[in-house]
């Protein structure tokens, strides 16, 4: 156990490092908020995958798994639907609305009431999601190390608000790349030795026949086979569409503001969609070989959701000895990289969304100057953790608190709702900007309704026949808007046609946003970083265990090495590049003086 308080430990000390290093990239409040619109495909598509996930894909998500099979994947693949969809379309449309955040892309489309009202419910509803993300993840980490709950909690929140404060968006992409590297070394690692100990594809796959599994891993169940009508093929169709609703609509701008251009915004989307696609098998193939091998184990193991375990159960089970720290330390990570990223998020909103509209209307005239920018973005980072870790002291100090609870209805009720015109204002420019209130409001109907009857408590209504009734009367209030839209102002259609030519106006890198040492300091920092923590992997290779485990370690240490090496190379490459552009455009300045000098 003392060889994975190390492990653990020294992966937290080098995200701290690069939290502290990836300071010195922050002059102004881009830079903070997003990167200073720098960011590689690599560096973004990696930290848009991890934004996307949490400990919660490898406890909720994998109980699924072990209970019902490969129905989940409908999640999934609806994620990767969103991703092509971003790839094609939306990546480069919303990189193009030159924007700082997703709240200036809403505002731009649909006003500035509707970016107040996004931006405040965002500042209620963030820390709440945080600290359950924080929560879950801290009672895993206590529960596997045997450390009291509440220090690993504060330990955990303390980590992600320094790198944050310090390294803003910077650090967030980067050290959200290093925990998908560790992530997905370890997870890849975790399948395989699962479908080895079950015999391979065709071991795994002949277990879908068993009389006693079948049924459980149709791919469509039967209508009450599981709570609440779960993974039917309504359930199916109806969960995509919601999802992909939440994965293409104008607050997706979050993912893509930080990348250098559209086209990088293209290749961010498409390496996520990669990514997403081999996480999906890779990340719930062991849950299931867990019910195959072990499902007497984990169903009696004492466990309030014993199904919950399923994923830690047969990993710890599999993974050779000392590699249980980097277990937890991909646990971390997924949580990790999904708290940064919103808490980077809602403090850009604050600070350039609504602090902005506050002081206009106390009478202030004049422009935050950059330092001080800086400052409220390192005090609200702060002030916002903090407010994250008491939630989760009260989710872990008070059992009356149902703030699981509390989340998931307010999600449901407003979740869908708020989000579903923002899916429709990007993909139809005939709205006009008022049709947003409408639609949100008759988007609330059916969520508010299902209370009101008493049906969410009983389970009649379940969360499909919501989302459907959701989107249904949301697209007949859109149609209804479309065709008042004709008695829209010409201020408002001038308006529209400004953000959708903006957002179809391809990004001018080198004059835009200008070429500089961060295009090539990007590369070799992250992949000095992986190198350390590919070698230091290798040092596991001293514990006695069988060559065969060896082995194992030493996939995961040359996996991290070899992306290491490989983000060296790209950042040599990309150096020359620019000193031979620093060369030649020198050399034409000198041509140019000589040229005047002898006219």
């Amino acid at each position: 156990m003392l060889l994975e308080y190390i492990s653990l430990g020294i992966y937290l000390l080098i995200l701290l490092i690069l939290g502290a290093y990836f300071a010195r990239f922050n002059k102004d409040l881009s830079d903070f908020v997003r990167g200073g619109a720098q960011g590689t495909w690599w560096l973004v598509g990696s930290s848009i995958l991890m934004a996307g996930i949490s400990a919660f894909t490898f406890t909720g998500n994998a109980s699924a798994a072990f209970e019902a099979g490969p129905s989940l994947l409908v999640i999934y693949a609806a994620n990767c639907a969103g991703f092509i969809v971003g790839a094609i379309w939306i990546g480069p449309w919303l990189r193009q609305t030159r924007a700082y955040t997703s709240v200036d892309v809403v505002r731009n489309r649909y006003g500035v009431a509707v970016e107040q009202f996004g931006a405040y419910f965002g500042m209620v509803l963030g820390p709440i999601g945080a600290a359950i993300q924080l929560y879950a993840l801290s009672l895993f980490a206590s529960t596997a190390l045997g450390l009291p709950l509440t220090p690993t909690l504060i330990t955990i929140a303390v980590i992600v608000v320094f790198y944050s404060t310090s390294g803003g968006k910077w650090a967030v992409m980067a050290t959200d790349f290093v925990q998908a590297l560790v992530m997905f070394s370890i997870t890849l690692l975790v399948c395989y030795l699962s479908l080895r100990a079950i015999g391979g594809v065709g071991g795994f796959l002949s277990h879908f026949t068993d009389p006693k599994i079948s049924q459980d891993y149709s791919f469509f169940k039967d209508a009450g086979q599981f709570p609440g009508d779960r993974y039917t093929l309504k359930w199916a169709v109806v969960i995509f569409f919601m999802q992909l609703n939440s994965q293409i609509g104008l607050t997706s701008a979050t993912r893509y503001i930080a990348a250098r251009d559209g086209r990088e915004a293209s290749k961010a989307a498409w390496f996520s969609c990669v990514l997403m696609a081999i996480g999906s098998l890779v990340w719930f193939i062991p849950p299931m070989v867990a019910r195959f091998l072990f499902e007497a184990d984990i169903l009696n193991s004492g466990l309030d959701k014993p199904s919950e375990n399923a994923y830690a159960f047969i990993a710890i089970k599999l993974l050779p000895d000392g590699m249980v720290g980097m277990l937890i330390a991909a646990m971390f990570a997924a949580t990790m990289s999904s708290m940064d990223s919103g808490l980077n998020g809602q403090v850009g909103i604050l600070v350039r969304n609504v602090i902005p509209r506050l002081r206009s209307v106390f009478g202030s005239k004049h422009e935050l100057s950059r330092a001080v920018e800086m400052r409220i973005c390192h005090v609200a980072t702060v002030v916002l953790g903090l407010l994250i870790v008491i939630c989760a002291l009260l989710l872990a100090k008070n059992d009356e608190i149902a703030l699981f609870d509390v989340s998931l209805m307010v999600a449901s009720v407003i979740g869908i709702p708020m989000s579903f015109p923002l899916f429709l204002g990007l993909w139809f420019k005939s709205l006009p900007k008022w049709s947003y209130f409408p639609i949100f409001i008759a988007c609330l109907v059916p969520s508010l309704w299902s209370f009101i009857d008493g049906r969410y408590y009983d389970n009649a209504w379940t969360i499909q026949d919501r989302a459907m009734w959701i989107m249904l009367l949301g697209c007949i209030v859109a149609i209804v808007c479309s065709l008042l839209g004709r008695f829209k102002s010409q201020k408002d259609v001038d308006e529209i046609e400004d953000f959708y030519r903006q957002m179809h106006t391809p990004i001018d890198y080198a004059a835009e946003i200008g070429e500089s040492e961060v295009d090539y300091e990007q590369y070799f920092v992250i992949g000095k970083a992986s190198l350390v923590i590919g070698g230091l992997i290798c040092f596991l290779l001293l514990i006695p265990n069988s060559f065969s485990e060896r082995a194992s370690i030493l996939f995961v240490a040359a996996f991290v090495i070899s992306v290491g090496l490989w983000l060296l190379a790209g950042g040599r490459r990309i150096k020359r590049h620019y000193l031979d552009r620093e060369a030649t455009s020198g050399l034409s300045q000198k041509v140019c003086y000589e040229s005047r000098k002898e006219l």
